[in-house]
């Protein structure tokens, strides 16, 4: 490497990590030493452009399946340093990261420095060799042990952790990462409910978990064991064209019966309910998650009727029976915001439209303006105290809960 491009690579870690600190994506100087330290460009797949490796924003996408779809990525540097304050890693600390790639690794051996210990685990040989080797190449492979397995058994042999982070998409919480979690410990991991992805910062009390932070994110999804399989559901339009119906729990037993839901007149309710551009309405897809029933998420494949309305829905919908129906907008506040409503199909789809707008609704009362709300993970085996109207999900290993401060 010469000179000249030594210093563009550190001007461009500069620029980033000023970004990061800008945004409030770092808060501590020990992270934002890291990201000016570690070298991205030298853990995403050759020819990717220098502009895209240091994008704030970008994830860079490592491996693709057979479909065409991804299957290991390095995730975006705004969530990798959200995940890393999230967890509170500090000098010294024993930390495992599930899922593997390198750059992150490097990011948390900086961290913790020369006493601490980092251990990456990933099920994909592809996918650790690229990573011991990028370590390797930028003075980290002494710093981090990597490790081919499953995590969903965790390593035994490498615990406990005071911090463990997960960078794929998990389902549920296995219990072996609880075996290997320290008794004051932190596990950071993009939990899927419904559908909804939060990177949940979880606390550990006792016999069970307790969020201190959740921040919106997206990630490729588990492999292994720990792999869930949505249920997609393709509902023909008569012209040979679908929509999609993805569901992560709750999928209808006869989906058949949404066979003629495209072909009946379209239906739409609104709530009255109203937010200004530009503002986050994130909590109100997690509200679904947890207390919309039929929750799912909907795709709309080019030359259907929603293909043409893009920007006027979200792809958040539930189903009632041989209904669907899904998110939707229109203008609202003199042109300067929208309000939230729900188009739907089906010979019930003024059932399910309601069911949707009943739920804007009650999260424009309860939870709309108040403190974030708590999500709790109970493991099985625990005698879990759920607050009063918390709601649930159901997971292989235990409970989830949610609820919200303002709710009474």
């Amino acid at each position: 490497m010469t000179n000249a491009t030594a210093d563009h690579t550190a001007e461009l870690r500069d620029q980033l990590a000023d970004e990061l600190v800008s945004a409030g994506h770092i808060t501590s100087a020990l992270v934002e030493a890291a990201f000016r330290a570690v070298p991205r460009h030298e853990f995403v797949p050759a020819g990717t452009p220098m502009e895209v490796a240091y994008n704030v924003d970008d994830s860079v996408i490592t491996k693709k399946d057979q479909h065409g779809v991804a299957v290991s990525s390095i995730s975006a540097p705004f969530i990798q340093a959200r995940m890393i304050e999230q967890a509170g890693v500090e000098p010294g600390m024993s930390v495992m990261e599930i899922g593997s790639g390198g750059y992150n690794a490097a990011l948390l051996a900086e961290v913790v420095g020369p006493d601490g210990r980092v251990v990456s685990v990933d099920i994909d040989p592809e996918v650790t060799d690229g990573a011991s080797v990028a370590l390797d190449a930028t003075g980290y492979g002494h710093r981090v042990r990597v490790i081919l397995a499953d995590a969903e058994h965790g390593v035994p042999e490498d615990g406990p952790f005071n911090k463990i982070i997960v960078t794929v998409g998990a389902w549920d919480i296995p219990p072996a990462w609880l075996e290997q979690l320290a008794s004051d410990g932190v596990i950071v991991v993009p939990l899927r409910m419904n559908g909804i992805t939060r990177s949940i910062a979880f606390q550990r009390e006792v016999d069970h978990l307790v969020s201190t932070s959740a921040e919106v994110c997206g990630f490729v999804p588990m492999q292994g064991e720990g792999k869930h399989a949505d249920p997609i559901f393709r509902l023909p339009d008569g012209s040979g064209h679908h929509i999609e119906l993805r569901f992560d729990d709750g999928a209808p037993e006869d989906p058949s019966l949404l066979d003629a839901a495209l072909a009946t007149d379209r239906t739409e309710v609104w709530s009255g309910v109203t937010i200004k551009h530009g503002i986050s309405f994130a909590d109100l897809t997690l509200w679904f998650a947890f207390y919309l029933p039929g929750s799912c998420k909907v795709a709309a494949e080019e030359g259907t009727e929603l293909a043409g309305e893009r920007g006027t829905w979200f792809p958040y919908g539930n189903v009632h029976g041989d209904s669907f129906a899904y998110l939707a907008v229109r203008p609202a506040l003199e042109g300067a915001g929208v309000e939230f409503g729900a188009r739907a199909y089906g010979a019930h789809g003024q059932e399910a439209a309601t069911a949707m707008v009943e739920q804007i609704q009650e999260w424009d009362r309860h939870a709309r303006s108040g403190a974030d709300p708590t999500i709790a993970f109970w493991p099985t085996g625990t005698d879990p105290q759920i607050p009063d109207r918390a709601a649930v999900l159901a997971k292989a290993h235990g409970l989830v809960t949610i609820s919200w401060p303002v709710m009474s």
